[in-house]
């Protein structure tokens, strides 16, 4: 019954991602209608629902649709979107089989990663925690019940108003340091014209950040992976060992799990980047060396997209995933890739990043429902259930984008994003591109090294630079100032009620901008 009933959703999710992707742009958080459907379904009196008064299975019901909507919206319908437009129908299937391995491979990275040092199961994850407190609050009611009531009309209604209240509600429950710097990106964003007369965007200062605070994030990665454990300098096995489990006790995931996971993720990035290559017939287009070079740049893209991706989601439970893709395509126009290697390498770059951070929100929310990792079994043994669940979202939502995509094609229905990688390639890139890039990197590098691996200061302010979303800078600093006040007059006592509130504003927004999505698509 479980089964079914996360095949359904699955199918349910798929559809609505993929017509709100084309009609407005932007993907929707459907893990909250997920968990509300599963409790609506454990409240119909017939046997055979009682089973989803589970906590655990309305877990399952909601990564299902979660993965369903952005796998079908943003890792398969836009990368196929991009060879449509160009008008490369020869090359749409090509795209789709790379694309779905990619999101398969991503997903199984995320998987193997998640609570890891790289990414714990402890971050911020911010729409996961929203979930789990839906659901709990939904399981034990009381107190805790009105206080998630309570934010998610605060929610609702600031929604109603256009307030982003997303950003306000992570506020309360994110790396205090990340989202200033989150923060003030966005304020920069949106006032650069009327304060300074001066578009950031059009001159790519988002974009140089974004790559030289990644180049210096990819270190500091490298340097979580490789670096020696501490060992006690007696030659005493036992000490050593000791401080080897104390190093990583309380993870799930070793880094030697991590580093091998990398290694052959970035091996299969490569393996996939050939299959597009072969199927694509895009190998003929280029000498053997260019051939060499687009398939080591395109596996190293999908890699880092994924990592800067999945840091961004993690820290601020937003994440730039169209805006890292098209510097993906800069650098491979400026490289000197042929178009519809371009083509190609974009649809691959993104296609990555969105499974990777999404499950993450799921494992998330999963993590806090078992009892956030006390008995160390019963967490891995919930999430490979996830995972599961995920990858058979992923299958469904592949079958659904399948038959249904040239219907959307039809109707000329392809997410807006694609429209701007295409007039890029057609365009061209200047050398005043990559001029901007590379002085704009020196920056973010800087501010990336001096917030170090924990803070992600450079890739922060990079996501808020990227991210045209009016007055969320003001949400995510007015919510931070509250926040400390409120710590400084509480005390302790204040981090549960504040973090369940800033669930309520979450699923407010997140309610809020699903049924108004669908609402103006049936208009």
């Amino acid at each position: 019954m479980t089964l079914i009933l996360t095949i359904v959703t699955a199918v349910f999710g798929a559809i609505i991602g993929m017509q709100i992707i084309t009609s407005l742009g932007v993907t929707p958080s459907t893990s909250i209608i997920g968990a509300l459907l599963a409790m609506v379904i454990a409240r119909i009196p017939v046997t055979l629902f009682r089973k989803f008064k589970s906590l655990h299975r309305q877990n399952i019901v909601q990564t299902s649709i979660s993965s369903a909507t952005f796998g079908a919206a943003n890792s398969l319908l836009i990368p196929i979107g991009i060879p449509f437009l160009m008008g490369a129908q020869d090359l749409i299937i090509p795209m789709l089989i790379g694309a779905a391995l990619a999101m398969f491979v991503d997903a199984a990275i995320l998987y193997k990663l998640f609570d890891s040092r790289l990414f714990p199961a402890t971050g911020t994850w911010a729409p996961g925690v929203a979930t789990a407190e839906a659901i709990i609050a939904g399981d034990k009611g009381g107190k805790r019940a009105g206080l998630l009531g309570l934010g998610t009309g605060i929610g609702i209604l600031g929604a109603l108003f256009h307030i982003p209240m997303s950003a306000f509600g992570v506020a309360f429950i994110g790396n205090i340091w990340a989202l200033s710097m989150f923060g003030i990106g966005l304020l920069i964003r949106q006032f650069s014209i009327p304060l300074f007369g001066v578009d950031v965007n059009s001159h790519y200062i988002p974009h140089g950040i974004m790559v030289g605070a990644g180049i210096v994030a990819l270190v500091q990665v490298s340097m979580l992976i490789f670096a020696k454990q501490k060992t006690t300098k007696k030659p005493n096995t036992e000490v050593a060992a000791t401080v080897e489990a104390v190093d990583e006790s309380s993870f799930t995931r070793s880094i030697k799990e991590a580093r091998r996971t990398l290694g052959l993720g970035f091996v299969a990035y490569l393996v996939i980047a050939l299959v597009i290559a072969l199927t694509g017939g895009i190998m003929t287009d280029m000498s053997p060396g260019m051939l060499i070079g687009f398939l080591l740049f395109a596996a190293f893209a999908a890699f880092v997209h994924e990592l800067i991706v999945g840091i961004a989601a993690m820290h601020s439970g937003w994440f730039p995933a169209f805006a890292v893709a098209f510097i993906t395509l800069l650098i491979g126009m400026m490289v000197g890739f042929p178009p519809l290697a371009l083509a190609l390498l974009a649809g691959f770059s993104a296609a990555t990043g969105p499974a990777f951070a999404d499950m993450g929100y799921d494992f998330k929310t999963g993590h806090i429902l078992r009892g956030n990792g006390q008995d160390r079994d019963y967490e891995i043994y919930g999430r490979k259930q996830q995972y599961i669940t995920a990858m058979i979202a992923f299958g469904v939502a592949l079958l659904t984008v399948v038959v249904t995509y040239k219907g959307f094609f039809a109707q000329n229905l392809v997410p807006p994003v694609d429209a701007v990688y295409v007039s890029t390639i057609e365009a061209g890139a200047s050398s005043g591109v990559a001029t901007q890039l590379l002085l704009w990197a020196i920056p973010g590098a800087i501010i990336q090294m001096i917030g170090g691996s924990s803070r992600q200061l450079g890739i922060m302010l990079a996501t808020g630079l990227l991210i045209l979303t009016p007055y969320a800078g003001f949400a995510v600093l007015s919510g931070i100032l509250i926040r400390i006040i409120w710590r400084k007059v509480k005390g302790k006592e204040a981090d549960t009620p504040m973090s369940i509130l800033a669930a309520g504003f979450i699923a407010g927004d997140a309610l809020f901008s699903f049924f108004s999505s669908v609402f103006k698509i049936s208009k």
